[in-house]
């Protein structure tokens, strides 16, 4: 494998880690412009094969234990591999543990399998895929079957093998026994528990008290769940479960419900959930050509929606044969799947208890989800709904959510990701910036109660509802009638496009929390229209990973898969316009202050079909799951179905990222000081020493004033800063060997700067020298930060504090306007005397609270709220 550092950020970009309305303008820095390796088409580190699944099957639900083992799930393999590769399951590779070192040493990549044999089974390159439990299997003392979920009766019903996710919850110290919780992506959804433990250096699984969490009465009692993809393991050790209901969109494409609106119809634009309670729903497709002809098309989603009578049966309905004569549209008039509890991140708050109790985080929003990641603050989620033109979310707890009392009381803050292309290159050189647009702030119970409205419709209210016809007297009529009325002006048991576009346009009219109280339901309910409807991405084609290693911090990376960069992300019609990667494409992007990030930028992008230079056997192909280890390698799985390449078996990689040597970013007051540090972002093969510059652009707006070394580092040069505070060169060896191999986030030094000037300037790094402990050069990415300084003190004369403001939660805004050293009253009042004064007027960056690039009132407003 071919290394490779990629061009450097602009340090301007970056001042968004301080502020996206820092004052001031920074400068660009050019770097290298190289977007060619041997890892195909653009990979910006390493990555290297280490299994294959067998034939027909995905690579799913990856996770490495304590003890660095692999596990993953065979999802749907084909029917035709010899046994036991014949069936889903999830398997352990035994022999063989990663040892979180930072590097690919500890195994040679595997070939791609060439044989038909080869091509049947699993293979790795170290260890054994060894299978602990399977589709079907009994469980639960011979009540229950792996992976099935079953009426209240106790019938199981057979859905599919299409295991996913896999979260192991440990139950001892050393992490060697514990349940392993296996999603499965089926209508009903299933999430398995299983014992595991290890002894002898190998795991088993306890199938005799393994157990259908979906079978508890706590799911029926929330609705169960709806195709369990994948999912993340909270940082307080308890599973969630993402619903990836592609049933959801009730428009198609990157059309709004505003378009169906001034339309006049919903004819070619009305998504499948709108036909959610119509009877046989699975025949709408026919339906719609009957009565519209050469204007009918297809619903987005509708086929997700078609397991949703299997649904009802699990909560207690009648089951229906719809093969059987007379049965076709029978509607149902039982217990019947509420659509908006569906498209959920569902947790397992006590997940080893003998009754778990099932959450519906319902203030994340309703997608597709595959996953969800929760950071450590605890407050801070990022979600990922797969499909075409689907949407990223970010939601803000507003305290860590283990502390709430009840799961029920998490209220927060949803956000709807924006994204632009910064430049016009090819997708290897283009980063997106992004923008959050927050959508609305609600509890768990308030959605909940929302929700609640829309329990008891069954499909008899499809009938009764839209058609005039009674359904009793003349079925056909009746359900023409309704087929045709719900696709022109919409499904009005359920929110409707009238009250979407009021709310899109109060929204815009009174911002998000200015709407209507009987509005706010919204954007939690129906996410997609309304992220739609405010501008936002819903563009992303297949959003289908995002992962951030367990303890990661500001300054750490967070990555997002993108499965196939295509469809509405590259034709006339939305905003993004890239070129096609059908094969996808992993971003990452670097975690900024209060767990925030402004720019995706692209590390690893695949091949396309249409190009067969490009379909190299070292290439990744549609990347699904991603998993961040504790070294910060990444696990890439595949899920790439048909493509181009020499094998039809799909993979799981282990990209290394480059080293990375970043400067930290700060907010000062003028004459006042601040650090920052100079970050290794992990050393492999350890530090032997090096030389180092550090860089200031602009000496008018900060000066270096100070320097020191990190305690490690024994053998040192002095700090050397110039006269004019511009540079500060390190010289530094570690001759303790007191950074060992594998270490995370070195700190080798740290920086004093002093601001002189109100602005802005780039602080960036220089390497002369960087060598590991095996002699070998260290060519590590550099990572720039940025200095912001703040304004001089506020009114010279009576009433003046005298003092220069300061910034205390470095966000680049100076809420601390009389220069105290917090946040009060009087700095509001201060604000007020002085708001037409130049020492305010001339820096509306640093008092532009209300962020629209002006000083005005509303800022002082703004400021009083976050007292």
């Amino acid at each position: 494998m071919v290394d490779f550092t990629r061009r450097n950020l602009m340090a301007s970009s970056v001042a968004a880690a301080i502020s996206t309305g820092a004052i001031g303008v920074a400068s660009a820095q050019d770097g290298p412009n190289e977007h060619e390796t041997l890892d195909a088409p653009y990979v910006e580190g390493t990555i290297e094969r280490f299994s294959t699944t067998a034939r027909g099957a995905e690579v799913t639900g990856p996770f490495v234990f304590e003890t660095g083992e692999l596990l993953y799930s065979l999802q749907a393999p084909s029917n035709d591999n010899p046994e036991p590769f014949n069936r889903g399951g999830v398997g352990v590779f035994e022999g063989f543990q990663f040892t979180f070192n930072g590097t690919n040493d500890e195994f040679d990549e595997l070939e791609p399998p060439r044989t038909e044999s080869e091509q049947g089974t699993v293979l790795s390159a170290a260890g054994e895929y060894t299978l602990l439990a399977q589709y079907g299997q009994e469980i639960n003392g011979g009540a229950e079957k792996w992976g099935q979920p079953q009426t209240p009766d106790g019938t199981n019903m057979s859905v599919g093998d299409n295991h996913d996710m896999n979260f192991f919850v440990s139950t001892n110290e050393d992490g060697t026994e514990g349940y392993l919780f296996t999603n499965n992506e089926t209508t009903p959804g299933a999430i398995t528990r299983t014992p595991i433990s290890r002894t002898d250096g190998s795991w088993d699984a306890d199938l005799e008290n393994a157990d259908e969490l979906e079978n508890h009465e706590a799911f029926r009692d929330i609705g169960g769940t709806k195709i369990n993809c994948y999912g993340d393991l909270s940082p307080w050790e308890t599973p969630l479960s993402a619903e990836e209901d592609y049933g959801h969109p009730r428009v198609n494409g990157i059309a709004t419900v505003s378009d169906i609106v001034e339309e006049g119809s919903g004819v070619g634009l009305r998504g499948g959930s709108e036909f959610y309670n119509r009877p046989n729903i699975s025949e709408v497709g026919d339906a719609l050509e009957e009565i519209f002809g050469d204007e009918a098309w297809s619903p987005m989603g509708l086929w997700s929606n078609a397991g949703v009578e299997e649904l009802a049966a699990y909560l207690g309905s009648e089951r229906i044969d719809r093969t059987e004569a007379g049965n076709e549209r029978t509607p149902i008039n039982d217990e019947f799947p509420n659509r908006y509890r569906y498209g959920k991140i569902v947790e397992i708050t006590d997940p080893t208890a003998a009754e778990p109790t099932p959450v519906k985080h319902h203030v994340f929003g309703r997608a597709a989800w595959e996953c969800p990641e929760v950071l450590p603050d605890e407050r801070t989620v990022y979600l990922a709904s797969d499909g075409g033109a689907k949407g990223i979310y970010k939601f803000v707890a507003d305290e860590p959510i283990p502390e709430y009392d009840s799961r029920m009381d998490v209220r927060g803050t949803l956000y709807a990701m924006k994204a632009s292309e910064i430049g016009e290159g090819p997708v290897a050189e283009t980063d997106l910036e992004v923008e959050w647009l927050e959508l609305g702030t609600a509890s768990n119970a308030e959605v909940e109660s929302w929700i609640a409205d829309y329990d008891g419709i069954t499909q008899v209210e499809y009938l009764e509802t839209h058609a005039e016809t009674d359904w009793e007297d003349d079925l056909e009529t009746a359900l023409a009638e309704a087929d045709e009325e719900v696709a022109i002006n919409g499904n009005r048991d359920y929110i409707t496009d009238e009250e979407i576009v009021e709310w899109a346009d109060q929204y815009e009219a009174h911002g998000p929390d200015g709407v209507d109280e009987e509005l706010r339901r919204i954007p939690f309910l129906e996410t997609r229209a309304a992220a739609k409807e405010i501008g936002a991405s819903i563009e992303f084609n297949k959003a289908e990973g995002i992962d951030a290693h367990d303890a990661a911090e500001p300054g750490d990376f967070i990555y997002f898969g993108i499965s196939s960069l295509g469809g509405y992300m590259t034709d006339d019609q939305g905003e993004l316009r890239f070129d096609e990667v059908e094969s996808g494409v992993l971003y990452r992007a670097e975690l900024e202050e209060g767990y925030d990030v402004s720019r995706l930028e692209p590390v690893v992008v695949g091949p396309n079909g249409s190009d067969p230079e490009s379909l190299k056997d070292v290439s990744l192909i549609n990347v699904d799951n991603v998993m961040v280890m504790d070294d910060g390698r990444v696990l890439l799985c595949e899920d790439k179905g048909s493509f181009g390449r020499s094998y039809p078996n799909d993979a799981m990689w282990v990209y290394e990222p480059p080293t990375s040597l970043r400067v930290g970013s700060v907010a000062v007051s003028q004459e006042a000081t601040g650090e920052v540090d100079l970050t290794l972002s992990s050393v492999p093969d350890g530090l032997a020493g090096g030389s180092i510059t550090v860089s200031l652009e602009h000496t008018d707006v900060a000066e270096i004033t100070g320097a020191t070394y990190h305690d490690a580092l024994e053998l040192t040069a002095g700090p050397t800063i110039s006269d004019d505070g511009s540079t500060v060169e390190f010289r530094f060896a570690d001759i303790d060997d007191a950074i060992e191999p594998g270490a995370m986030n070195v700190t080798l030094a740290s920086v004093e700067l002093e601001g002189v000037g109100t602005g802005t300037t780039d602080i960036t790094v220089d390497v002369q020298a960087l060598d590991d402990d095996d002699g070998a050069a260290i060519d590590p990415q550099r990572r720039p930060g940025v200095v912001v300084t703040g304004p001089p003190p506020i009114g010279g004369g009576p009433g003046g504090s005298g003092r220069a403001p300061t910034d205390p939660d470095g966000d680049g805004r100076f809420e601390d306007v009389n220069g105290n050293g917090r946040l009060d009253y009087n700095d509001v009042v201060l604000l007020f005397d002085h708001i037409e004064d130049d020492s305010v007027t001339l820096n509306a960056d640093a008092y532009g609270f209300n962020e629209n690039g002006r000083i005005d009132y509303d800022d002082i407003d703004e400021l009083y709220d976050d007292l």
